[in-house]
């Protein structure tokens, strides 16, 4: 789908009536991650679901199936989201690096991930939900300099952004082997499922609904959500919301979710030796411009 408006299929909602139940079921991550009101996300998301029931029954009197003809079905898109929505919401977010805490992570943000790939491929018998690792093909050199780049920019803004807003902390101190090296594997992991989930579920869900734009500013506002409990908190937006709209964007164009979390992951690896730099001064001042 291209960034332009594409004809709808005669039993499909339109782009235009479909935002108000698609925002609605975003709007509940900033409930279940930034308020962190459990209720008003259950709320939100039954509101967004009953809103897009609506619609697809007034597709259905008007004498049209609004599953029939290639229509993707928005109530069971939105359902998915919300599924996965409520599962991550179980569980605390925020960073802990014992036995429990990973245990708790691995089972919530896996199953958030399979659960909606599950009853998509099994349940509505389609294939909204894929992970089409090198889809792509070959990288090109622009990509080549974009993965450095991103490591120049992740050195020269991270630092000063976990140090001087005094964010690191929102992290557990890591000052041995052990715990280090847990962080590096939390980081990583973390990194990866964000592209599973906000990439290929999230935006893929919703990019059969919207022009590809609308639907790459609807998973920002989800993806952005759960960063925040997370801990990239304080100014984090200024830079969450940039890096979000741009893996989006970039999965688009390259088709590649091997692309997009070698990037993320680059990302993630500064982000990783920030937080053992805050957490233990004089280890990696060499490195780092900010103290």
């Amino acid at each position: 789908m291209t960034a332009h408006a594409r004809a709808v299929p005669r039993g499909a909602v339109s782009p235009r009536a479909a935002l108000a139940p698609a925002l609605t079921v975003c709007l509940a991550a900033p409930a279940f991650f930034v308020l962190e009101i459990a209720w008003l996300g259950w709320i939100l998301s039954a509101v967004g679901l009953a809103l897009a029931w609506i619609l697809e029954s007034r597709a259905n009197r008007a004498g049209v199936n609004a599953d029939s003809g290639g229509a993707p079905g928005l109530t069971r898109d939105l359902a998915l989201i919300v599924l996965g929505l409520m599962i991550v919401s179980i569980i605390p977010l925020a960073a802990e690096l014992d036995n429990a805490a990973m245990a708790r992570f691995t089972l919530a943000l896996g199953g958030a991930v399979a659960a909606p790939y599950l009853v998509s491929r099994f349940v509505f018998r389609d294939r909204a939900i894929r992970f089409p690792w090198r889809a792509g093909g070959r990288w090109h050199p622009a990509q080549w300099t974009w993965l450095v780049a991103v490591l120049v920019l992740g050195w020269l803004i991270l630092p000063f952004y976990f140090i001087t807003s005094g964010v690191y902390r929102n992290w557990p101190v890591v000052d041995s082997p052990d715990l280090i090296a847990r962080l590096f594997v939390g980081v990583g992991a973390v990194g990866i499922w964000d592209e599973l989930f906000f990439i290929c579920t999230v935006f893929a869900l919703l990019r059969r609904h919207f022009p590809a734009w609308a639907a790459n500013l609807l998973q920002t506002i989800v993806f952005v959500s759960f960063l925040w409990e997370l801990g990239y908190r304080a100014w984090g937006p200024a830079l969450t919301i940039p890096f979000a709209l741009l893996q989006g964007v970039i999965f688009l164009r390259t088709r590649s979710l091997a692309y997009v979390v070698t990037v993320h992951l680059l990302f993630d690896a500064v982000v990783f030796a920030v937080l053992v730099h805050a957490h233990n001064p004089g280890m990696l001042d060499a490195i780092f411009l900010v103290k």
